[in-house]
């Protein structure tokens, strides 16, 4: 089960050290309902409703929402998969490192390889096939950067790093911001050992994401700008250096908007769109795969959740308008749009245009859709609105809204 939304406020809550009742003065929602919440007595809330609490904690709505679950969360100590995954990021003290099985057949363009596959079952929210296959991952790259002439272990340090900046992804998603931490600790250590010049600016992308997580918004966007004027520092024109750039500048970008600098972040976004165009003129990368997610698709992706976080849907229907995606653009970018593009339907009030993009939503991710309360929220607040248009019951059955 993933965990209630009732649990989930009352950690965010308690983080923030407030009481029940100085959080319904900041959100302007009543004690009743937030007590409601976190006692279970309420399953979910409206979306409004959701929007304040966030506002109210200091935290983006999927913060408060939650992300699909890897694993089972019950509340109990740690599954044997994230048990396995802490060893792998954090090996034991005095104790010999593991050793592959089949060290001869282990090589850097393989392990290159694996890498690229768990990073497509990453963006595939396939977070529990991912927890069993990382650990391994993790072990195989440290042992390639423990041998070998130099440049080879320089090779094995940034497959080692890309492994741990993907164990900080996973774990970010976990909620578990210790191991996040952890893991994006040794992937800089990794990535300064490297022969990859790009990947510090890479995993400081993914410190500075953590670091919107936990809603230190400045400290988020300090990270990405300098990791950004470093990459344009080095003058690395090759369409990673642009992607590796354009991917830091969103995230500046996404830290803005959250601090209140809507302006200043639409700004940006628009400057890394212009910058997309300067990838149809360089070679594409070796390992696309393996690099960050930057391209005109992902950044209007951004810049429509950003309209709807900030109450702009009209802006950000119009920027969804005709939208033409990449196929490059990872499956999880795509459900989010789709979601996006519901909630401004919600928004506006029209419920045939969030069923079309929640009926859609369902068709490419079942599985993503049934497990974020958000999805739920929004069939939810259309299942007691007024108007029900085709295919909102089939929706709501689906999610066990209908009554």
């Amino acid at each position: 089960m993933a965990e209630h939304l009732g649990d989930r406020l009352a950690r965010l809550r308690r983080m923030a050290d407030q009481t029940q009742e100085a959080l319904a003065e900041l959100s302007g929602v009543s004690v009743d309902v937030i007590k409601k919440l976190e006692q279970k007595r309420k399953h979910s809330a409206r979306l409004p409703t959701l929007h304040s609490l966030a506002k109210g904690l200091g935290v983006e709505l999927t913060a408060l929402l939650g992300d699909p679950p890897g694993v089972p969360s019950t509340g109990d100590v740690d599954p044997p998969q994230l048990v396995a995954l802490r060893r792998a990021v954090m090996p034991p003290m005095f104790a010999p490192p593991p050793e592959p099985s089949d060290t001869e057949r282990l090589t850097i363009p393989l392990m290159r390889r694996e890498l690229a596959d768990a990073w497509t079952i990453y963006h595939d929210a396939n977070f529990g096939r991912l927890m069993n296959a990382l650990p391994g991952i993790v072990n195989d790259a440290r042992f390639l950067a423990s041998i070998g002439t130099p440049e080879e272990k320089a090779a094995g340090q940034a497959a080692l790093g890309k492994a741990l900046q993907l164990a900080g992804h996973l774990a970010i998603r976990m909620g578990k911001v210790d191991l996040a931490l952890s893991a994006l600790d040794r992937a800089i250590v990794a990535a300064d050992q490297s022969s990859d010049p790009l990947l510090s600016s890479m995993i400081s992308n993914s410190v500075a994401w953590n670091y919107q997580r936990q809603n230190r918004l400045d400290d988020a966007t300090n990270l990405a700008i300098y990791a950004a004027d470093k990459v344009e520092r080095e003058r690395i024109e090759t369409a990673e250096g642009v992607r590796v750039w354009g991917g830091l500048v969103m995230s500046a970008a996404t830290s803005a908007a959250r601090s209140g600098d809507y302006d200043m972040a639409s700004d940006m976004m628009q400057t890394a769109e212009t910058a997309t165009k300067r990838l149809s003129q360089l070679p594409p990368p070796v390992d696309g795969k393996l690099v960050s997610v930057f391209s005109r698709s992902s950044v209007r992706i951004e810049r429509v959740r950003l309209a709807v976080q900030h109450e702009r849907p009209d802006e950000a229907l119009q920027l969804a308008k005709g939208m033409r995606l990449s196929s490059d653009t990872p499956p999880s970018w795509r459900t989010w749009l789709l979601l996006d593009v519901a909630r401004a339907h919600t928004d506006l009030g029209d419920a045939e245009g969030a069923v079309k993009a929640l009926t859609r939503l369902r068709e490419v991710a079942p599985a993503w859709m049934r497990h974020h309360t958000l999805a739920v929220a929004i069939v939810g607040d259309l299942w007691a609105g007024p108007a029900r248009p085709p295919g909102l019951r089939k929706l709501a059955e689906f999610l066990g809204v209908a009554s």
